[in-house]
């Protein structure tokens, strides 16, 4: 498939995981890629292991700060002019009991996971064509209470429901906007987060498909909502999560 030929998208947080795994999957349907990352050094090996040659732009940016933000928007607007999609991506993850979150911890995951999505989209804005697609990734922890996950299970609730506000609000423009919801996958935050060698186990207990996901499972729901093979859908959630949150695994 080639949904994507000739389009622009735009990935935050695309260094490794599931951002990592859309930018491959888009430019092998055709498209142009911005990545962003904050670490030099991870964007430069990105780039070489996406080996895509002029179609990827990868810009040094904190999704946290709007001079960042404003910055990788002008660098967009001198190579491609236009954006046709758009992965909110970047995001933290710090699990902790909610008596031993520190107000830096709050600060940190507010300021990325809801701030940086918001900003993201509210500068993109003039640079995307009417028609176009944005997809915020969001989590299964907006679905279930998770213990240690209180601040970043409440931070991806918001950007689900600004899926929903903010599809409306640019309807008009027939810019649809939705959401992914990954639940366990394989990916590094995943990985800092279960750091015990059973965990693999454990988790897919829970999961009736029996597995942990990978990051292409969900890079395929991102391809699919950012392209016109979901030009009917807007304001809605995609859980990526092998029937974690809505069914009961069979005893194995």
């Amino acid at each position: 498939m080639q949904r994507f030929s000739n389009k622009t998208v735009l990935i935050t947080g695309a260094t490794s995981g599931m951002g990592f795994a859309t930018a491959r999957r888009v430019l092998d349907e055709g498209s142009y890629v911005v990545i962003t990352g904050r670490d030099q050094q991870r964007l430069d090996a990105a780039v070489a292991r996406l080996d895509a040659g002029p179609r990827v732009l990868a810009v040094r940016a904190d999704a946290a700060s709007l001079a960042d933000t404003d910055e990788l928007m002008r660098r967009i607007q001198t190579w491609r002019g236009t954006l046709d999609a758009v992965f909110a991506n970047a995001g933290v993850g710090i699990f902790k009991p909610s008596a031993e979150l520190t107000e830096e911890d709050v600060d940190r995951t507010l300021n990325v996971n809801v701030k940086g999505v918001f900003f993201t989209i509210h500068a993109a804005q003039p640079l995307l064509r009417d028609g176009s697609a944005i997809v915020i990734n969001a989590s299964w922890t907006l679905y279930r209470g998770l213990p240690v996950a209180s601040i970043y299970s409440a931070s991806k609730a918001a950007v689900h429901n600004l899926a929903r506000t903010l599809g409306a609000e640019l309807a008009p423009r027939g810019i649809r906007v939705n959401s992914v919801s990954p639940g366990y996958i394989d990916t590094e935050m995943y990985r800092g987060a279960n750091p015990d060698t059973d965990a693999d186990a454990v988790n897919a207990a829970q999961v009736p498909l029996g597995t942990i996901g990978h990051a292409d499972d969900v890079a395929a729901a991102v391809a699919f909502l950012a392209s016109e093979d979901a030009s009917y859908i807007t304001g809605q959630d995609i859980v990526v999560d092998g029937g974690l949150v809505g069914s009961v695994p069979t005893a194995r």
